[in-house]
């Protein structure tokens, strides 16, 4: 397929906001797991640090005070509020991918997903720590690595719910 620049100028063109939801919902889920597996084999630190870091987000940052063990009501919250962010995420990422075409192939989507969980890393530590300063810990290459393949992985899952729904759609 041949790929020219101006077919991904601005348009006006709507997202699928089902695939976008779903999308950023499934990525977000991948990533917690992976978040949670890398801190396990990279620091040696339980794998319930995140959840409780998340967690607290709404509980408060006391619950960081308490032993990273697993507490079903922390992951609970854990799992709703990055369901949320997920969730929010992939309805921002559809709404920049859409008007500009960028789901166009699966590369294009990838790196623009890609790009998009690079500011998304930028906003949570970098400005986002202003509020809920206990990130600030988590800044540096594997949060980075782990945000890039996020926005990789919902552009990717864009793409391939927006390719289900146009083969399913009538003719």
């Amino acid at each position: 397929m041949e790929l020219h620049l101006s077919s991904h100028r601005y348009t006006h063109r709507s997202p699928d906001w089902a695939a976008a939801a779903v999308a950023g919902f499934v990525a977000c889920a991948f990533f917690s797991a992976v978040e949670m597996l890398m801190v396990l084999l990279v620091t040696g630190q339980s794998p319930w640090v995140p959840p409780r870091m998340v967690a607290a987000i709404v509980f408060g940052p006391g619950i960081l005070n308490q032993p990273a063990t697993f507490d079903v009501s922390i992951v609970a919250m854990a799992l709703l509020v990055h369901a949320a962010i997920g969730v929010v995420l992939g309805i921002v990422l559809g709404a920049i991918i859409a008007p500009f075409r960028l789901d166009s192939d699966i590369v294009t989507v990838s790196i623009a997903g890609g790009v998009f969980g690079l500011v998304v890393y930028i906003v949570n530590f970098y400005v986002m720590t202003q509020i809920f300063p206990w990130f600030m810990e988590s800044r540096g290459w594997a949060m980075l690595a782990g945000h890039l393949i996020f926005g990789a992985f919902a552009g990717y899952m864009y793409w391939v719910l927006r390719q289900m729904d146009d083969a399913g759609a009538p003719t």
